[in-house]
């Protein structure tokens, strides 16, 4: 995704239906969601770089300069790929804990998958207004979690208080949750952990290290 032209972006289709993630997740709010919201985030990020320079710049480079660039740049092309790896995170078979290399290093750069929950869920809950909770991972492999406004992420220059690529991503916007849990973030959160597929964030912690 992040080597392919702007020009070449597609949106995604979702690898479960809207009612796979309850009771978690509702499936009102992933329909709303995915074909409403996110659709919209790729249609004017699309429409924003036509006829523009920005049209044949890889996507990742886009991101990695998206100072250059329009607001609407900014927003949407961060809307798009946020929402992207959202969708990928998350599966009917999700919960429970991450094994392997990536459990290990949970424990090595938190000192327990409790203590990485507490953080994770802190970033999400404490976030003011919208926007995401990250953990990231370097190429090192070390791992840490932070949290970023509206669409913004770790892949863009204009954040600098979160280190690595993102391998795991929680929407605290409201259109995420607001259905189901009111105005309870803190209820959303808890919900999130267990649809989180770690299979799937193991293999892109795999692929930061490689």
């Amino acid at each position: 995704m992040m080597n392919t032209l702007v020009k070449n972006l597609e949106f995604p289709k979702l690898d479960y239906a809207y009612d796979a993630l309850e009771p978690h997740i509702d499936a009102r709010t992933m329909e709303i969601h995915y074909s409403k919201h996110h659709m919209a985030y790729y249609n004017n990020l699309m429409a924003a770089v036509k006829g523009t320079e920005m049209e044949n710049m890889g996507f990742g480079d886009l991101m990695a300069n998206i100072s250059k660039f329009p607001a609407a740049v900014r927003n949407n092309g961060g809307g798009f790929i946020n929402h992207n790896l959202y969708w990928k995170v998350m599966s009917p078979k999700g919960g429970g804990e991450p094994t392997g290399e990536l459990a290990q290093a949970i424990v090595r750069d938190f000192g327990s998958f409790e203590n990485f929950k507490d953080a994770f869920a802190k970033a999400g809950a404490t976030r003011f207004g919208s926007g995401w909770a990250w953990l990231c991972a370097e190429a090192d492999g070390k791992l840490s979690v932070c949290s970023t406004a509206n669409q913004d992420n770790p892949w863009m220059d204009v954040v600098k208080d979160c280190n690595g690529t993102p391998i795991l991503g929680m929407d605290v916007w409201e259109h995420a949750y607001y259905l189901l849990y009111q105005n309870r973030r803190p209820d959303y959160i808890n919900a999130f952990f267990n649809v989180i597929d770690w299979e799937v964030v193991g293999q892109y912690y795999a692929a930061v290290r490689k």
